[in-house]
Order: structure tokens, then sequence, then C-alpha cells
């Protein structure tokens, strides 16, 4: 938890109250031993007091420590604050927000003031979208710098993944929000409309049930941990072709944190291949996209020598297979295509270990 010096506080009550502010007095508002049988918080707030223009005021500034339950970076505290000084004005009896602000990495408080609506700026970058490309070669066939390319997407990916980190804790959420998080497992089904024909609630309930039981398996995969993108597929691609014909790339919109377990990073993009590979109505995948799915997993699977990624990938599968399924994200699909991606959720669930160079199989 970062440490709140009184100069800082001065200098920030300075610019959000404006004109010489003094503070007199700052210290904690209490400890761990005065909270009676609660044995636990998300931190520690400080009383602060000050003089301004001879007047006197005082407050308390709140700064969340990094925990277990959801709190472990910078941006899930963020959240919370965001969320408290928005909401809790808006509550009759609850205590009155003064001001939001952020501490910078020189320990300086800064102002947020009036928010409504955060926004980010990336930098632009040279390339068509990566989605376009499995588009030509559905069209116009595959080449061999199209099989490169997948096979550089598994060297990239293993190098990313090759840093590793002991925090169990950062596993388990990693699972849990995969299962349940909103724009993940339960969030994507409850954007299926209900009832759904073509997938009724009681295989949707029997789904749910299943994954409960890979959460409790894949505890036993914690120190599987790795630096991951989250969310690489071929919408956040962006390629560039070279004089020779070769490609390069650059990955756009990071997801879901930065820990988790590697093998999603290689189910996200290589079901991707299955999708566009099964969209021209054919009841298997064959072809130029079983060519990409192969490639793609060979190579990570040689660069990174992760037998044990094939044991835990299942669920990662189902989180992929229900979005490029959804008739809300995906509503051109034909009935035969939807009907095969979910019959692959269902089935990639019953094997404990998956098998890689039979995509097929999941979907019989």
């Amino acid at each position: 938890m970062v440490e709140l010096r009184r100069e800082s506080v001065e200098r920030y009550l300075c610019e959000a109250l404006g004109g010489a502010v003094r503070v007199t007095a700052l210290g904690a508002v209490g400890s761990l031993d005065e909270q009676g049988i609660k044995d636990f918080g998300y931190g520690r707030p400080l009383r602060v007091r000050w003089e301004r223009d001879g007047e006197a005021g005082e407050a308390v500034i709140s700064v969340m420590r990094g925990d277990r339950y959801g709190h472990q970076d910078y941006w899930d505290r963020a959240r919370v604050a965001i969320f408290q000084f928005e909401s809790g004005a808006r509550m009759e009896r609850h205590v009155r927000p003064l001001g939001l602000g952020y501490v910078d990495a020189s320990g300086r408080l800064v102002p947020v003031r009036a928010p409504r609506e955060f926004f980010l700026v990336n930098e632009m970058l040279p390339g068509s979208d990566y989605f376009r490309e499995l588009e030509r070669i559905r069209q116009r066939g595959l080449t061999e710098h199209d099989l490169e390319l997948a096979r550089e997407f598994g060297r990239w990916l293993a190098r990313v993944h090759s840093t590793r980190t002991d925090e169990p804790d950062r596993y388990v959420r990693h699972v849990r929000n995969l299962v349940g998080d909103c724009e993940c497992i339960f969030g994507i089904v409850d954007g299926y409309p209900h009832p759904y024909d073509a997938f009724p609630p009681e295989r949707f309930r029997a789904l749910e049930k299943r994954l409960v039981d890979w959460r409790w398996k894949l505890r036993g995969y914690t120190h599987r941990l790795a630096e991951v993108h989250g969310d690489f597929h071929p919408w956040n691609v962006l390629v560039t072709r070279e004089a020779t014909g070769r490609f390069d790339f650059r990955v756009l919109d990071r997801s879901r944190g930065v820990w988790g377990e590697p093998v999603g990073d290689v189910a996200t993009m290589t079901l991707n291949y299955a999708l566009f590979g099964l969209l021209d109505g054919r009841p298997r995948l064959e072809g130029a996209f079983l060519e990409l799915y192969l490639a793609l997993w060979r190579e990570w699977l040689e660069c990174t020598g992760d037998a044990q990624a094939l044991e835990v990938v299942a669920p990662f599968f189902v989180f992929r297979g229900l979005v490029v399924a959804s008739p809300q994200w995906y509503p051109r699909h034909t009935p035969e295509v939807r009907a095969a991606l979910l019959r692959f959720v269902e089935n990639v669930l019953e094997d404990g270990k998956f098998d890689y160079a039979d995509f097929n199989r999941y979907l019989r």
C-alpha cells in the first residue's frame, strides 16, 4: 500500500480546494486491533485536518491495499474508488465523498475532478486486421507465408508465456473470472437469448455444472501462472506484409489482467481458425484452416514443451466457443455452424486431456 506523506497531502488539498492550505494533523483513523471481531480490512484510512483562509477542515483519505479478493493491481483498486466516489453521495445517510484522485509514480496526489467517463490514448499502428487475411484465405487459399505467420504467433506466445510468477491466488482468481465474470463464460451465457431453442436452458445448466468441476480441477495447477495477452484473436492483431511477402504483426487490446493460464491465448486463436474453417458449411475442420490450427499448436508446444497445457485448456475453449457461437456477437452464422460450435463446447469438457491433433472428434 502506498505511503501518503504530509507534503503530498497538503499539495493535493491546495489543488483540490484552491488557495493556501496547511495540514495541521495527519494520522490513522484506526488500527486492526481497534476493529473488534473484524481482523481484516481493505485498507487503513487516514484522518487529515487542515486550515484554509483561517477556517478549519477535516476529512478521511482512503487508500486500498492489494489483496486476494480481486484487488491485486492498482486498476482493480481504481475501479472501487471510482464506484464509491460516484455512488456514495446518491445514498441517504451515506458518507459524502469530497474528492477522487490518484497517487502518481513520484508519490504526488493528483485530483480527478468531476469524472464522467475515462479514456485511453494509444499510438496509431500501420497494418490491416488479421481477420481480413483469414477471409482472403477462405477465398483464395493458403500460402506458406500464412503458415509461417501462424508459427510465429506460436513462438511469440511462447516468449510471452515464459515469464512466470509464483502467486497461486492470481491463478485461482483468473480461473474464477473465466467461469463467473460478466465478460467471460457466465456473462456470455447470459447474453444468449433466453430461452434459446438452439441450446435450451437444460443444456446451459449442465454446461455450467461441468465448469464448476473444472474450476476445482484447475486449483491444482496454480504453478502454471504466466504472463498472458488475454484476448489474442484475429480482430486484435494487425499485420503488415513486407516486400518478400512475409508478414509482421502487432497486437491490440490486452485484456483480463497481466497474469493467467498461458494456453488460453493458444485456445483463443486456434478456435478462431476452426471458426473460419467451418463457415463454408463443412461438417469438419479440414484444409487451410486445419493447417493453420495445427501449425500454431505444434509450434507453441515445441517451443514451450508444455504438454500439461492439454490437461487444462478445455474451459478456455468453452469461453471462446461460446463467444464465437453467440447470436449476438456473430449473428450471421448458419444454424449448422452454430450447432457445431455448441457441440464443441460441450464435448471438450468431457475429455480430461484435449487431443489437439484430432479437433474433429469434438464436433461429433
